[in-house]
């Protein structure tokens, strides 16, 4: 697909790179919002990277839209030479699977589901193939995750799964979404897992918790004094697994101020993970452990 662009407004350009979801979208689109932030242009004011596009919001008054669009596809013709490999991190989030919160709140609202006799991890794991709930956690889980883009709310992060792509989940959203979900849901939607980082409204497929602050407007938690959210468009996530002791230990040393993430600085290269995803999976997790 060409790249597409297209006014919001007075203020905003809206760049879209593909019409679904790839890796190879999201680079491009990282590629050319740091062009658009290393040109300095007068009159921006802000860069919002997405999942496979960017808006730019600018300044008519000091920049014509015109202008702003000619200089944006000038940009992309430099960014497209730029090869698809970040510094970024792996982090991981400890997660609490089939934890009785968001069951409850599953079980609450059983009838804007696709499947009412049924909890959203038996739906999700029937209809991806799965002969058991606890096979479609470990596949949830066994891989590591793509941060694409975090908003919708403030500091929830997109995830896409790093395997084929014949090997991607895919659930549905509800029917009709939820008027509650509890805070730090690890939820599904299309091919996207998140993790909601407030409670509030919502219609992805609930399959656990994390005891893990994602974001905090206060800036209390201990590693997020400097920035009040945690993800940022590039990071990778590994999930894992723990059981209702490992939840609320993690709950009180987050309380404490002595809890911090498992992580580490790793490069990734979308040219070597094309030509490799498993081995590069399993640096990635080596780099993770050995930290």
């Amino acid at each position: 697909m060409k790249t597409r662009y297209t006014f919001g407004g007075d203020e905003h350009i809206f760049v879209e790179m593909d019409d679904e979801m790839s890796l190879e979208a999201f680079f491009k689109a990282i590629a050319i919002s740091k062009a658009v932030k290393d040109a300095k242009i007068d009159g921006v004011t802000e860069i919002l990277p997405a999942n496979a596009s960017f808006e730019v919001r600018f300044n008519p008054d000091v920049i014509h839209p015109d202008t702003m669009m000619a200089r944006l596809k000038e940009l992309e013709g430099t960014a497209s030479s730029a090869e698809p490999r970040m510094q970024t991190r792996i982090i991981e989030i400890p997660v609490y699977y089939q934890d009785p919160w968001t069951h409850e709140t599953v079980m609450r609202f059983r009838e804007r589901h696709q499947d009412p006799s049924g909890t959203d991890l038996e739906y999700a794991a029937r209809i991806n193939g799965f002969d058991s709930v606890e096979s479609f956690i470990e596949a949830h889980h066994a891989q590591p995750w793509f941060v694409s883009m975090v908003g919708f709310v403030s500091g929830l992060p997109f995830l896409y799964q790093l395997v084929e792509r014949e090997k991607q989940i895919e659930v549905p959203k509800y029917l009709r979404p939820r008027t509650d979900t509890p805070k730090l849901t690890v939820g599904y939607g299309g091919c996207f897992s998140c993790i909601y980082s407030v409670r509030g409204a919502g219609g992805y497929q609930m399959f656990g918790i994390t005891p893990m602050p994602i974001f905090d407007p206060q800036q209390e938690v201990t590693y997020l004094k400097d920035f009040m959210v945690f993800f940022r468009p590039g990071d990778i996530v590994k999930f894992s697994p723990i059981t209702r002791e490992e939840h609320d230990r993690i709950v009180a040393e987050v309380e404490a101020g002595t809890y911090e993430p498992r992580m580490a600085e790793v490069t990734f290269d979308l040219d070597a993970f094309n030509a490799d995803m498993t081995g590069t999976n399993d640096r990635l997790m080596e780099a993770l452990h050995g930290n």
